[in-house]
């Protein structure tokens, strides 16, 4: 749930926040041709979905050759590595984003809306961190480690909830889990609402808040 704005880069038209440093050429400079296969294949999938991801396709859409795919990536599989890795650090550094006060409560609300909106914002990402829109792909173990990396910070807002007697003494861990799974199929649900006429019947905020409200309360510590 609390997982990932300044210095964007644009990806695909989409803001994308800062990638890790990218590896530099000996005078200094980023790796400019890494940084357009990456915005090239984010396009791709965006665009055309994961059947347009093949190396060809990539390294012709940066304008390179395929030798650039396997000499930065090792080939299509290690390009979407990374773009799911960028995900999550989006995602993460979102979430850490999101404001904090006095009332742990309110600081966990105010998480679970920084990742609704990150599905809202970035359905390309959310797809392929999520939806196995590309089913062969296997993330590696860096990318899954960036992911619980970010699932670290809503233990953190879990356990100052704890500490403070708002939610009763359990495993952090669970409780961040259960909360995200709450999240996420609120955002999930949001994503495949189909727009149309009766679309409007739907207030996916305040759905959202009368949800996770509820949830939180029920994990109260009780009387």
């Amino acid at each position: 749930m609390c997982y990932m704005t300044n210095g964007t880069a644009e990806y695909g038209g989409r803001p994308m926040a800062q990638a890790p440093a990218s590896p530099r050429s000996r005078a200094g400079r980023p790796d400019e041709t890494r940084e357009a296969l990456l915005a090239a294949a984010h396009d791709l999938l965006a665009r055309e979905g994961a059947a347009a991801l093949t190396v060809r396709r990539i390294a012709a859409a940066a304008g390179v050759s395929t030798m650039n795919v396997y000499s930065r990536f090792g080939g299509k599989d290690g390009v979407l590595d990374e773009l799911f890795i960028h995900g999550f650090q989006r995602m993460s550094d979102e979430m850490a984003d999101a404001p904090t006060s006095d009332d742990p409560i309110e600081d966990l609300m105010a998480c679970g809306r920084a990742y609704r909106a990150f599905a809202r914002n970035n359905p390309t990402y959310y797809s392929l961190m999520f939806d196995r829109v590309a089913p062969d792909f296997a993330p590696s173990d860096r990318a899954i480690e960036t992911a619980l990396a970010g699932h670290a910070r809503v233990i953190a807002r879990v356990q100052r909830a704890m500490d403070a007697g708002l939610i009763r003494n359990g495993d952090p861990f669970q409780v961040a889990s259960a909360l995200w799974a709450c999240d996420h199929g609120l955002a999930s649900l949001e994503y495949r609402t189909p727009a149309g006429p009766r679309s409007e019947l739907f207030d996916w905020d305040a759905i959202s808040e009368t949800a996770m409200r509820a949830m939180l309360r029920g994990l109260a510590p009780d009387s």
